[in-house]
């Protein structure tokens, strides 16, 4: 009889692999619905694919899952291209994804949608946000490619319009991996340094191209620096019918670079046309205005006054004259009447005799004067005599007036209350006995 050959549960599990390795594809593609995704914090992805009746578990490692430019979620359907293995501590097979697309749209207009919903619940598309744009900028920033076509097409359009105005050209790369954070970079750096720059506005673009070219200007760290820039930015992106995040945020945008010149300065013909028209126009309003000034002057030069100067100075001279004939006559009649009314008066005060009556007066104070005082006295010993006898009637009530005759009043020391009889006290009590004199004896309950 043979013996019977014992497997570990890890040699079980690795002859499966080996079966799986020899049995499957070595790489397929798997459609499904993504269920329970999990991105770990070590930036790899956990999640399983499911359809109508069977489920799978799938990995996804963290350089691979970087590439992925959408955002995947629960429900999603996707194509999930990898290699199916084993995975032995924990006894199941997983699918290892290295790539993820999803069904039916593209990846990069899936990742687009998405971002857009994200950036607008958050606000960074509301007209509130963006900043109005100079009516005349003297100095412009261009954030392009020095290489492309587009830094000539906004540099054209601009000094075909506004020749004045000084640019100033900051290059960057504008598609391929890491052209977003470059472009954000340049944008952080200038406004960092725009107090000794001085720019007024600023052009961020490239020219047209595949949605993966113009990619770069969908990115998310480029949307929050366009937002964050305290230079008003004009986005001008690829041909007119491409729309890029960046065109969302800015404060103006321009549908291709050479239009970039007409979004961001005005035609030096017009501004020229315009201040003509405004030179004409305030001439011809100096000039009306000096007409009627003239007219005024005539008008005023003909008067009365201006003949004979001296005319207004006699006139108030005179009126001067008879306002101070008029308050002297008012002067002298208001002392009349007072000196009569002090003299009858006067009369009037010596008919009552006013010495006579204040002798008088003077002896009828006195008398109530010493009256009073006599009154006085007479309740001041009344109330004294009331006062002792209270005092002497409340000393008879004290209670430990009888201390001074040899008696003594016990309390508890503890409760304050007296001992009036044997059963207030238990032994060990604390007595206090207060004697003559605020003297006091404590003592101790040891017998009753």
């Amino acid at each position: 009889m043979s013996e019977t050959k014992i497997y570990t549960v890890s040699q079980v599990n690795t002859l499966i692999k080996i079966v799986l390795e020899e049995s499957l594809p070595s790489r397929l593609t798997v459609k499904g619905e993504i269920s329970d995704w999990k991105h770990h914090s070590s930036g790899h992805c956990y999640f399983y694919l499911k359809d109508e009746t069977a489920i799978m578990p799938c990995v996804m490692w963290a350089s691979k899952f970087r590439t992925i430019k959408f955002e995947p979620e629960d429900g999603m359907a996707v194509f999930a291209a990898g290699h199916i293995d084993v995975y032995i501590a924990g006894g199941k097979y997983q699918l290892y994804v290295d790539k993820l697309d999803p069904a039916g749209v593209g990846a990069l207009q899936l990742a687009f949608d998405q971002m857009v919903r994200k950036l607008q619940s958050e606000g960074l598309f509301d007209e509130a946000h963006k900043k109005a744009l100079p009516p005349y900028p003297m100095r412009i920033g261009i954030v392009t490619s020095e290489s492309g076509a587009a830094v000539h097409d906004i540099t054209d359009s601009i000094r075909s319009r506004w020749p004045c105005a000084k640019l100033f050209l900051y290059p960057v790369p504008v598609q391929g991996e890491g052209a977003a954070e470059k472009i954000a970079a340049a944008l952080r750096d200038i406004n960092r340094r725009n107090r000794k720059l001085r720019l007024d506005v600023l052009i961020v673009g490239r020219g047209g191209g595949s949605l993966e070219d113009l990619w770069a200007f969908n990115e998310e760290v480029l949307a929050r620096a366009i937002f964050d820039s305290k230079i008003p930015i004009i986005s001008a992106v690829g041909h007119e019918v491409d729309t890029t995040i960046a065109d969302l945020v800015a404060d103006a945008r321009a549908s291709t670079p050479t239009k970039a010149g007409v979004v961001a300065v005005p035609d030096m013909q017009e501004v020229l046309s315009q201040l003509a028209a405004m030179q004409r126009n305030l001439s011809n309003q100096t000039n009306a205005r000096l007409q009627l000034a003239q007219q005024d002057l005539q008008i005023i030069l003909a008067g009365m006054l201006f003949r004979n100067p001296l005319t207004l100075v006699q006139n108030a001279r005179q009126r001067l004259d008879e306002l101070a004939v008029d308050l002297a006559q008012v002067t002298r009649k208001r002392l009349s009447e007072a000196q009569r009314k002090i003299s009858a008066r006067y009369e009037q005060i010596v008919q009552i005799e006013p010495h006579r009556l204040l002798g008088r007066k003077t002896v009828e104070l006195n008398d109530w004067r010493n009256r009073t005082d006599k009154v006085m006295r007479t309740i001041l010993n009344n109330c004294r005599m009331q006062l002792t006898a209270k005092e002497n009637r409340l000393t008879a009530l004290n209670p430990k007036s009888v201390l001074h005759r040899g008696y003594s009043i016990t309390t508890d020391k503890k409760t304050g209350l007296l001992v009036r009889a044997a059963q207030n006290v238990q032994i060990g009590d604390d007595l206090l006995t207060e004697l003559a004199g605020e003297n006091f004896i404590e003592s101790l309950v040891t017998k009753k």
